[in-house]
């Protein structure tokens, strides 16, 4: 089955780039899967056994090797040999201090093994833009050694020609400073609904509880509540599930002097450890407000998990967990703005179909509605999203994906009703995108995919990475894509 015809494919890429590193504390003897006994002690003793003309000749050699690659080199060897220090006994020089932290350092090359995944929004901030053109954001996962997953940004901007340039990356990646969150109630009463845990002994610990709190005052409501273990149910399984859930809430932000191309956003919880997958941005409009909202999988390397995040301003982000039927596996996609009062999502909660999904809270979806099964032979295996609806005077406008023989990704289309998006008017019976001969090769072979397009000026920008090694973008007009829709009976 081949392509509609009617989309134009960029002739820029970027590529993967193994030359962007951050540092990442590094034990001996853990590297391996599933780990091993540490040894750091044997470690710690041999530097100490270095002369003091030693350490620094070897410590000179790394800053010149290493310090144009970093950002305050120094302060990150301080800070992984604060992490080792109860191994020293007695002082030691600043000199082998750093040596120290340096021997527990190691680079860690975000894009090593492959880039994927892309989404665009418009950017904030649109000072000196001409007026046909558009800055924007491009969001992408970044994947390095063992399969390790992060989010980084590249800013771009369509001038005047509808031509887009995405611009490069900046040097000295950096990794946001994780501090905790603001909790909220309606979020871990979701959990508790969701584990089957939400009577009365839950309930004496939320409804003591603002509907947003710090984990100060959740400390506290545990300690109370387990004071009242005797005369309680389930005491000790509704607290694990409390600090589970206080676990990923957590805020990442970057400090303004960091352009965004150098942000990244780095596995921060044990429940995504193993990465951060697949963000959906898109900017959601409020009462006389907007901000971007993205939904993307954690996952720990066993399971997965769905967790939102929220952002005005990309320096800033908060994280929590997302609940509810509608929630489970990966996927989810939240429409930008509500519809009668409801916010409302794209799922794929039974891991084959697509759903539209509906929520009081942006926390909890649990009411769902399947509109599309697979049905054409390049979308046999499995459909999905490709990110969020764009709304347009006909309907919304769902770009979708599909998997068919020889695991093959294409891309899709729909388009929703406004006021009942439960209610699909049109579909493509053909793909809109396959990978053509030269996308076809890569770490996962015979892929095009997108986590988010972006409508200027009649025309749909989609981007996409090809077969996790490269992304480019590609261009629909939105008057072609209608006609091509077969109304829905």
């Amino acid at each position: 089955m081949s392509e509609l015809g009617i989309v134009l494919r960029s002739k820029k890429w970027f590529r993967a780039d193994t030359s962007r590193v951050i540092t990442r504390l590094f034990i001996p003897g853990q590297e391996l899967v599933g780990g091993s006994e540490s040894r750091t002690t044997e470690t710690v003793q041999r530097v100490l056994a270095l002369s003091e003309n030693e350490v620094a000749e070897v410590l000179n050699e790394l800053y010149e090797r290493f310090s144009t690659r970093h950002e305050n080199l120094e302060a990150v060897f301080e800070e992984h040999a604060h992490q080792v220090s109860d191994y020293v006994d007695g002082v030691v020089s600043a000199q082998r201090r750093q040596l120290l932290g340096a021997t527990f350092t190691n680079e860690f090359s975000l894009e090593g093994a492959a880039i994927c995944n892309p989404s665009l929004v418009a950017h904030p901030d649109q000072t000196g833009v001409s007026p046909n053109g558009l800055r924007v954001i491009l969001s992408y996962r970044c994947i390095g050694e063992g399969h390790v997953s992060s989010i980084s940004f590249r800013t771009g901007e369509i001038d005047d020609d509808g031509d887009l340039e995405i611009g490069d990356a900046g040097p000295c990646p950096v990794v946001g400073t994780i501090n905790d969150g603001v909790l909220k109630r309606e979020v871990f009463r979701a959990k508790l609904l969701d584990a089957g845990l939400s009577g009365e002994t839950s309930s004496s610990v939320l409804n003591s509880l603002s509907a947003r709190f710090t984990p100060l005052e959740l400390d506290a409501a545990i300690a109370k509540l387990e004071d009242q273990s005797a005369t309680r149910s389930n005491v000790d399984k509704i607290i694990g599930l409390l600090c589970s859930v206080a676990s990923c809430c957590y805020v990442a932000s970057f400090d303004d002097s960091t352009d965004l191309s150098q942000r990244v956003l780095w596995p921060a919880t044990m429940n995504e450890s193993n990465g951060m997958e697949d963000a959906r941005f898109v900017q959601f409009h409020g009462e006389g407000s907007s901000k971007y909202l993205a939904s993307y999988t954690a996952y720990n390397g066993r399971t997965v998990n769905q967790q939102l995040l929220e952002t005005d301003d990309f320096k800033t982000f908060r994280s929590s967990p997302l609940a509810g039927f509608a929630a489970k596996n990966k996927g989810l996609s939240i429409f930008p703005r509500q519809i009668a009062g409801q916010f409302v999502a794209l799922s794929r909660h039974d891991r084959e179909s697509n759903a539209v999904a509906f929520s009081s809270n942006l926390h909890r979806w649990n009411r769902v509605s399947t509109i599309q099964v697979p049905r054409y032979p390049w979308e046999m295996i499995q459909l999905g999203n490709c990110g969020s609806p764009i709304e347009l005077p006909e309907g919304w406008l769902v770009i979708n994906h599909g998997v068919g023989a020889m695991r093959t990704y294409g891309l899709g289309a729909l388009l929703l009703d406004l006021d009942d998006p439960t209610k699909v008017i049109g579909f493509l019976d053909r793909p809109l995108m396959l990978p053509e001969a030269s996308e076809r090769d890569g770490y996962v072979p015979n892929v095009v995919y997108s986590c988010g397009s972006l409508l200027h000026r009649g025309a749909l920008y989609i981007p996409f990475g090809a077969n996790d090694q490269a992304i480019s973008y590609a261009t629909v007009q939105i008057s072609d894509l209608l006609a091509a829709f077969i109304p829905a009976v």
